[in-house]
C-alpha cells in the first residue's frame, strides 16, 4: 500500500474521524440512532488472511438499538474511479460475512448483522461509474433478472464534500477533505492552524500525531522534490507553513501548471482515439486515467500508425 494511503488509514483508525464522517456526511435516519460512544475498531482476531491482507480496509462496529451494526469502511485512496468497484466491495463484504459466520459472531436469531459499505474517493474528476452491482450486469429477459444480485455502496467524493462542507464546522472529516482539496497553500495553512487549535487537549495527542504524519505526506506529494523535516507536532507544521508560505505558493502554482498540461494531453489523446476507433471501452478509459505524462506521450506517438487500440497501448 502506498505511503500516502497508509496515512489515510491511520487517520480513519481514530473513532473521532469515523464519528464525524457519519454525522457530517451520511444524512440517513439510521445514523441518528447510533450510539457513537460505542464505536469500536474490529481488531481482526477473527478475520481471515484474505480479508486481513486488504491493508486499505478499516472495519468498525457500533451499537444501534441495542444491537451491533458492522460498518465496513473501504478506504480506496486512488485518484481514478473504478468501474468494478461494486464487485470489489461485494467481494470484501462476503469475506467479512463468512468470517463472522465462522467465528459465530452472528445475531442471536442466527441472522447476519447489517453492513454499511463506504468508498471514499479523493480524485478530482467525477466518479462516473455505477455504485450498484446490478447496473453492471447485462439484462436478459425471461426471468433471469430475479437472480441478479442487488448490492450497492455509499460513495463519498471528497472534493464535492469539501466544497459543500461548512467552513465553520468543527468536523474533523470535513477538515481532512478540505485539506485534501486545498488549491492554495494559504487555504491549507488556515486549515492546519484551525486544527492545531481544535486538537490542543492532552487526550488528543494520538490524533494530532496521525494528522501530522498525513499532512507531511500531503505536502510532499504536492511539493514534489521537497523533503520536509521529520516532525510529530501539529503546531510545528503550522509554524513551518507560516514561515515558508511564499516559497511554497510559487512552487505549488508551478506544479499546478504542469498538472494542467498533463490533463490537456490526456483529453487530446482521448479525443484522437475516439475519432479513430470510436467510443473507448472502460478498460481503455481507465488506462488513460492512470497514465503519467511519459506514457501519454508514448501512446500519442502510436496513434497515427496504429490500426487497433491494442497497438496504441502496446498489448
Amino acid at each position: 500500500m502506498p505511503q500516502y494511503d497508509a496515512g489515510y488509514k491511520r487517520l480513519f483508525s481514530h473513532p473521532e474521524l469515523v464519528r464525524d464522517l457519519l454525522t457530517g456526511f451520511v444524512d440517513e435516519e439510521w445514523v441518528r440512532h447510533l450510539d457513537l460512544d460505542t464505536l469500536e475498531r474490529v481488531d481482526g482476531s477473527y478475520v481471515t488472511d484474505d480479508l486481513r491482507s486488504r491493508e486499505s480496509d478499516i472495519i468498525w462496529r457500533v451499537r444501534w438499538g441495542g444491537e451491533w451494526v458492522y460498518i465496513y469502511i473501504l478506504i480506496e485512496f486512488q485518484s481514478v474511479p473504478r468501474q468494478d468497484m461494486p464487485v470489489r466491495v461485494l467481494g470484501y463484504l462476503c469475506l467479512l460475512y463468512q468470517d463472522l459466520i465462522d467465528a459465530k459472531q452472528v445475531l442471536p436469531d442466527g441472522r447476519l448483522p447489517p453492513v454499511f459499505p463506504v468508498v471514499l474517493y479523493n480524485g478530482e474528476r467525477r466518479w462516473g461509474y455505477p455504485t450498484r452491482i446490478e447496473d453492471l450486469i447485462h439484462e436478459i429477459p425471461g426471468g433471469l433478472g430475479a437472480y441478479v444480485p442487488r448490492f450497492g455502496f455509499r460513495l463519498l467524493e471528497e472534493v464535492r464534500l469539501a466544497e459543500s462542507a461548512d467552513p465553520e464546522s468543527r468536523n474533523l472529516a470535513a477538515a481532512v477533505f478540505r485539506l485534501e482539496a486545498s488549491r492554495e497553500p494559504e487555504d491549507l495553512r488556515r486549515m492546519v492552524h484551525a486544527l492545531a487549535v481544535w486538537l490542543r487537549a492532552p487526550g488528543q495527542a494520538s490524533l494530532r500525531d496521525s494528522l501530522t504524519v498525513w499532512l507531511r505526506q500531503v505536502l510532499e506529494a504536492r511539493l514534489k522534490g521537497v523533503q520536509l523535516p521529520e516532525t510529530q507536532d501539529l503546531q510545528e507544521v503550522d509554524r513551518m507553513l507560516a514561515e515558508r508560505i511564499e516559497e511554497w505558493t510559487k512552487r505549488w502554482k508551478e506544479e499546478g501548471r504542469e498538472e494542467g498540461r498533463q490533463e490537456a494531453s490526456r483529453a487530446l489523446l482521448k479525443r484522437q482515439l475516439e475519432l479513430k476507433f470510436g467510443p473507448l471501452p472502460p478498460a481503455a478509459l481507465q488506462r488513460l486515467e492512470e497514465a503519467d505524462a511519459d506514457q501519454l506521450f508514448q501512446w500519442a506517438d502510436r496513434v497515427v500508425a496504429a490500426t487497433t487500440l491494442d497497438e496504441v497501448f502496446g498489448r
